[in-house]
């Protein structure tokens, strides 16, 4: 107990003699030796520039190229020692494709159908001329027929077996080859050729095609 009361006293003593102050914390408190403003360096980095784009300009190219025509030809062999064949002479596409002038010797017609579908039209047409006799369709199609028809009439004018199978093969209908077989060689069998008639009509309505009957003489 006479410690604490020493120690109590002591205290006050020292509290009525010193005073806090700024001073003496600032004595009391270790000294910070700051570094030197030489030694901190800051880099200064440049702003980051926008990013450039490049653009580059694509040329589009035509997917047919101007039609210029054909080529004139020498009349009597090459003039130049750059010739390689009469093919220079036409104008190649880019797909694949030439450009002719003219259809010379190809005297199928084409009836703006396919090979299947043009034959198979011929066939129909053929087959209803042979049955009813006398058909209306357009004049391309009558100038198509025609031949066909008048061979079906000289095979039944034949009469033998294997040219029946040809017609068979030909015509759709079975009744109408074994009628025609039965009945041509009393028709026709006196006429060579020429079996029939195309008789022009008027336009027909709507596209103004040309228009044309097709019969049996």
């Amino acid at each position: 107990m006479a410690n604490v009361a020493v120690m109590a006293t002591t205290t006050n003593n020292t509290t009525t003699t010193s005073r806090w102050n700024t001073s003496s914390l600032r004595s009391a408190l270790p000294s910070i030796t700051s570094p030197s403003a030489s030694l901190v360096r800051f880099t200064a980095f440049p702003p980051p520039s926008p990013p450039k784009l490049r653009i580059s300009k694509v040329k589009s190219k035509p997917l047919l190229p101007p039609f210029t025509g054909l080529r004139t030809l020498p009349l009597f062999g090459p003039a130049s020692s750059e010739f390689i064949g009469f093919d220079q002479g036409f104008t190649v596409i880019s797909n694949g494709g030439r450009v002719y002038a003219m259809r010379h010797g190809r005297k199928v017609p084409k009836l703006n159908r396919p090979p299947d579908q043009r034959k198979a039209l011929i066939r129909g047409l053929t087959t209803q001329l042979l049955k009813h006799g006398r058909i209306k369709t357009t004049r391309a199609r009558a100038s198509a027929i025609r031949k066909y028809v008048d061979k079906m009439i000289t095979l039944a004018k034949d009469g033998s077996l294997h040219k029946r199978r040809q017609a068979l093969g030909f015509i759709y209908e079975k009744q109408v080859v074994h009628a025609l077989f039965a009945e041509v060689s009393e028709r026709y069998g006196e006429r060579n050729g020429g079996y029939t008639r195309i008789l022009r009509t008027q336009p027909r309505r709507g596209d103004n095609a040309p228009m044309a009957y097709i019969e049996l003489v």
